[in-house]
């Protein structure tokens, strides 16, 4: 499996070059250069927010269309929290979950079971822990930033398993115990809210492989699912009625559930990158857990959603409240076989040589060269950041003349010379008229 599999992709086609994108993106991977956005692969992570950004959208999201459950003989859907919040406050959880089995679903498992489960493990984990503070890992997005931007609290994320994944896991073993079919033969489905969960389960970290057979976008079965609501009878599915579990679609909802004191909650990559700042920065000590969502509002305002993630908010708060119920978890299982079976390593994207020395050297450069630079950070060159446009042109990915700022100044130096050249030549002094108009 290619190391570097991501979900956002660009259409070339539809990209105009606008530099939208390089601005927004949290760990500077994306360049402008002749006339077209380039993903950098290894800096991507999968946030999603040039998706948002883009005027033209040019960014998209790949996931796995509806027809890839007819590859196995026992489908599981494994909805997000998330999905309850696309309709319309009459339609019932139940009636949503009726239709997917309408759609080809043999099974319906909720991956709010999962959340319970993460819940409960989180609250023994939080009190054992000698690290402060820790970090939530329900979210990739916020992982694969971490292990880019903030190596140094990768040890702070708690290694347990995301609630998608507890919940495929659980599904999956209740499937072979009452089919007793294969694993090749069960394919479980998860109905994702973002593009961070469709490169977790295609390139997941922290495991060796995702208990998830595919990725559903919400945007592309909505559709399917608003088609079969009026088909849907009485005999309809089991509804997981936690509402602490569903809460967990919102910001806030996670350590709502898990009933502890001195937590903070920050939603929105940007304010995620200033908290995580702060973090490594020790200015956050008496704070035992962090709760960092990359989507505005939580997973509700993931890009691959249909409704107004403020909308679909209150919406996850109303069925939260009308299930108000605590459930009994009742497990085989301890958390051991809920961590994370592989080591998260640190992604060095900034490394500029193999060499030592090299580096040194390239670091000394990029220094020498950003001083050169107007500081402006305007995005005109195609890089996000003049700092960025420095390490573009050692590396040889860029061109001083890549500067707007600088470009326009040689030229306007050019222009006056070539003027005074040509003044000498006829013994003529520069004339009223230019020097009036030189700099407009």
């Amino acid at each position: 499996m290619d190391i570097h599999t991501h979900s956002v992709i660009l259409d070339k086609d539809e990209c105009i070059g606008c530099t939208n994108c390089i601005k927004r993106c949290p760990t500077e991977a994306i360049r402008v250069k002749e006339g077209k956005a380039k993903i950098i692969k290894n800096r991507c992570i999968d946030c999603g927010e040039c998706i948002r950004i883009c005027p033209q959208h040019a960014k998209k999201s790949i996931s796995d269309p509806i027809s890839c459950i007819h590859n196995y003989k026992y489908k599981i859907a494994l909805p997000a929290p998330t999905l309850l919040a696309q309709f319309d406050s009459k339609v019932t959880p139940g009636q949503i979950l009726g239709a997917l089995k309408l759609i080809g679903f043999d099974h319906v498992y909720e991956v709010s079971r999962g959340a319970d489960v993460v819940s409960n493990f989180t609250r023994e984990y939080i009190k054992n822990a000698t690290t402060t503070p820790l970090i939530s890992s329900s979210c990739p997005a916020i992982v694969r930033l971490i292990r880019i931007r903030f190596p140094s609290l990768i040890d702070n994320l708690i290694p347990i398993e995301s609630p998608m994944e507890v919940a495929a896991k659980l599904a999956r073993q209740k499937a072979k115990e009452e089919t007793g079919l294969s694993d090749e033969d069960i394919g479980v489905f998860f109905i994702s809210p973002c593009p961070a969960k469709v490169s977790a389960v295609k390139n997941p970290l922290g495991l060796l492989q995702s208990n998830v057979n595919n990725v559903i976008s919400i945007e592309s079965i909505y559709p399917l699912i608003k088609k079969k609501l009026d088909e849907v009878s009485d005999d309809i599915p089991e509804f997981y009625d936690s509402g602490k579990a569903i809460g967990w679609a919102r910001s806030g909802g996670e350590t709502f559930s898990l009933n502890i004191e001195n937590y903070l909650c920050v939603d929105g990559i940007d304010h995620v990158i200033e908290v995580l700042d702060s973090i490594e920065n020790e200015n956050l000590k008496d704070i035992d857990f962090v709760e960092c969502l990359a989507c505005v509002n939580g997973c509700v305002g993931g890009p691959l959603t249909v409704e107004n993630p403020f909308i679909a908010r209150n919406k996850i708060r109303k069925i939260s409240n009308e299930y108000d119920v605590q459930k009994e978890i009742k497990l085989k299982q301890t958390v051991d076989e809920f961590l994370y079976s592989k080591e998260i390593v640190p992604e060095n994207v900034r490394k500029l040589d193999d060499n030592i020395l090299k580096a040194m050297k390239k670091m000394e450069q990029i220094d020498m060269i950003h001083e050169l630079l107007p500081n402006l950070d305007c995005g005109a060159c195609g890089s996000p950041s003049c700092r960025a446009l420095a390490e573009d042109i050692v590396l040889g990915y860029s061109d001083l003349d890549d500067c707007m700022v600088l470009f326009r100044d040689k030229v306007n130096c050019f222009l006056q010379k070539h003027h005074m050249v040509l003044n000498d030549e006829n013994n003529v002094t520069e004339d009223e008229e230019f020097k009036n108009t030189r700099y407009e």
